[in-house]
């Protein structure tokens, strides 16, 4: 059974990322698609970037942390907003601080906006520096338009039925991914 983490990318006050990355925990562990970590960037708190993980002379225990939930993932699912057409500094901030971490890793990418586009504006420019530090770009996405209409602030879809088509289909192609990276890496 893979170990899963959910990445919630936004840090504003009230954020919507939040709900659909608590959606996935929930669903994630409902289904028995494997074990599941919420990294809620919101809590961590970052400073903004000023080096490397393997630049720092000493990092803190809290981007340790991190890391190692990262090194220790077999999938990551990254929760976007689209703000401005673009990605927040939150998520570039982490992207950035690691590296290696982040290679042939399997990402999957959801993007929620409050708008009808669910942010797949903001898609292109994600995939770009993921596959720039060698990640492994999951080719399913998982918009979500009108987000604060779409999913409750715990995470429940109004459309329950409907989110969980779309998030099989979403959540099989990143598992695929996990899986044909695992028999590569025996051979």
């Amino acid at each position: 059974m893979p170990h899963l983490a959910v990445i919630s990318a936004s840090v504003r006050t009230n954020n919507n990322s939040r709900r659909v990355a608590l959606f996935f925990q929930t669903y994630i562990r409902e289904h028995k698609l494997g074990t599941v970590e919420l990294l809620d960037l919101q809590e961590y708190n970052f400073p903004v970037f000023e080096e490397r993980l393997k630049y720092q002379q000493n990092p803190t225990q809290q981007v340790l942390d991190f890391t190692g939930k990262i090194q220790q993932a077999d999938g990551i699912l990254m929760v976007t907003p689209e703000y401005n057409g673009g990605y927040p500094a939150s998520l570039k901030n982490v992207v950035d601080l690691l590296y290696e971490e982040w290679r042939r890793k399997p990402i999957a990418i959801a993007t929620v906006s409050d708008g009808s586009f669910g942010g797949t504006q903001v898609i292109t420019s994600l995939q770009f520096i993921l596959w720039k530090i060698r990640a492994w770009v999951v080719p399913a996405m998982f918009p979500v338009p009108k987000v604060q209409e779409s999913f409750d602030p715990e995470g429940n879809p109004t459309d329950k039925a409907g989110t969980e088509r779309r998030a099989k289909t979403f959540t099989d192609e990143w598992l695929w991914c996990i899986e044909a990276k695992k028999r590569m890496e025996k051979e």
